[in-house]
């Protein structure tokens, strides 16, 4: 964080705390929160926003994380999935956005 103002926080009534960020993501880690966010949706039987498949995807690694040997440390993503994102030749952002929301939308 380059500004050093702390982010508001709140704490939640289930015990959990929420914070507010403004990430930067390539359009391809959109595309697969989109993803996980319709998994998680048809698992839920409800529409799902992008937070929470975010959460649930920080929650499962946290989780993962601890039965995870000492030593190890936990990815938010699997590296084959990272692996394949830093392979892709560079595309102008519009073709980045285009294919990431026909990925979301199932027509690609």
């Amino acid at each position: 964080m380059n500004d050093r103002i702390t982010p508001p926080m709140h704490a939640l009534p289930d015990g959990e705390a929420e914070l507010s960020l403004v990430v930067r993501l390539p359009w391809e880690d959109v595309a697969r929160l989109g993803q996980e966010a319709g998994r998680l949706a048809s698992q839920m039987q409800r529409p799902v926003t992008l937070d929470e498949a975010v959460s649930n995807r920080l929650r499962s690694t946290r989780s993962a994380a601890h039965a995870k040997p000492a030593g190890e440390q936990p990815s938010a993503m699997p590296a084959s999935t990272s692996a394949s994102v830093s392979a892709l030749p560079p595309r102008p952002p519009a073709d980045q956005a285009r294919q990431a929301i026909e990925r979301i939308n199932g027509t690609a």
